[in-house]
């Protein structure tokens, strides 16, 4: 096999994954206050870890800039992207910008954000990079969302998307290639419940893979550290000759009155090496950190040496074609409407339920029970509107 004379090696680095304390927003203004804690986080974790090898890496979790205000209180989706989300780039990527210049590394991060030129009035989960010069050089919208998730995602634009960036892999899983770090693709929390969405960035050609957040149970379950969240993304990094970088959200406080917060996602960190080793951990989320050494010359020794363990080299494509050709989730559902809240989106996936039975890919169990449903908060409607909800962070003199 013929060498590539024309790079020069990436020397090994340090990957760090940050976890930190967030507060719920209750508009755009509020993000200041996290902002400002994962600042101190930064500077923490790279004096800290900094000096045993170099850190080109910096990854927050899901939920660091803005907690999950929107999806637990069910907030209008075109209210929630006037009055609480930001736009990339802008003065919050800006901030962290400061310190990928200060530290001479790159910061990947998630918020969800507006993307006025994909559609007005919507907003996506976004995962986004920052270089060491500081300039936003990646951005992706998340693809899968969880059931009480209300942003909006390729898919459900899907004529709109397609028409401005096209249908192939990197459309919906872009990766960004880099000189120094290596080839980085971006997924988020439910992407990663899908073999597909890492598979398609291997495609795409990433080495390294940010997966920021999980939730309990599926960081608690079985007695393993780090439940079915860490077997995933094992099984994503083994299967496909990556790393995975794995931060997760530390304790939220919902809502200003809250005394403490309560930490929704269970911790358990981790960064996980190319053949599925874990090579980093962490139990704690509370302001705490994970790291890693990422060698991407090894990776590609691995990759291209290897007539076993690199499995990709010989996928039978063909075999598995058709496998995706009818649909299951409608496209195309906020292209033309705002998008719903959480108890008619129920609807959706009961349907997307039934017609996987009609196709025989589910069995029905033998005695029908009642499924899950939304139930809010509150048992007085008034009380758990937004407009009420939103109070909360006027009486504290929530700045």
């Amino acid at each position: 096999m013929m060498n590539d004379t024309s790079r020069k090696p990436i020397a090994p680095y340090m990957a760090i994954g940050i976890s930190t304390v967030v507060h719920g927003i209750g508009e755009r203004r509020h993000i200041e206050k996290n902002i400002g804690i994962v600042e101190d986080a930064i500077h923490a974790a790279v004096s800290i870890i900094g000096i045993n090898m170099p850190v080109k890496l910096i990854a927050l979790a899901e939920g660091a800039l803005t907690g999950f205000t929107d999806e637990i209180f069910d907030i209008p989706h075109v209210t929630a992207a006037r009055e609480l989300f930001i736009d990339i780039p802008g003065p919050e990527t800006e901030r962290l910008a400061d310190l990928a210049r200060h530290y001479e590394t790159y910061i990947v991060a998630q918020c969800k954000a507006r993307w006025p030129e994909v559609i007005a009035d919507r907003f996506f989960n976004t995962l986004f990079v920052i270089s060491p010069q500081g300039e936003v050089v990646h951005r992706a919208a998340k693809n899968h969302i969880w059931c009480r998730e209300r942003s909006c995602t390729p898919h459900d634009v899907y004529d709109r998307w397609v028409e401005l960036f096209g249908t192939g892999i990197d459309a919906f899983y872009p990766v960004l290639r880099t000189d120094d770090i290596g080839n980085l693709g971006t997924i988020c929390c439910s992407d990663g419940e899908y073999p597909e969405a890492v598979r398609a960035l291997a495609f795409n050609g990433a080495e390294v893979v940010y997966r920021p957040s999980e939730a309990v149970p599926m960081t608690q379950s079985g007695s393993e550290p780090g439940g079915t969240w860490l077997l995933q993304n094992r099984a994503h990094a083994h299967f496909n000759n990556v790393y995975m970088v794995c931060p997760n959200v530390g304790p939220v406080y919902v809502h200003p009155e809250m005394e403490h917060p309560f930490d929704i996602a269970g911790g358990n960190s981790h960064l996980v090496d190319y053949q599925g080793n874990v090579i980093g951990h962490t139990v704690s989320g509370y302001n705490s950190f994970v790291a890693g050494i990422i060698d991407i010359e090894a990776l590609r020794h691995f990759r291209t040496m290897n007539l076993n363990s690199n499995w990709m080299k010989d996928l039978r494509t063909e075999v598995f074609r058709r496998m995706y050709e009818v649909p299951i989730h409608p496209a195309n559902l906020w292209l033309d409407r705002d998008p719903a809240q959480h108890d008619e989106v129920d609807g959706i996936y009961r349907a997307n339920i039934r017609r996987l039975v009609e196709r025989g890919s589910y069995t029905l169990p033998a005695v029908d029970h009642p499924g899950v449903r939304y139930i809010p908060a509150g048992s007085d409607s008034e009380q758990t509107d937004w407009s009420a909800v939103r109070e909360l962070w006027t009486q504290t003199g929530s700045k």
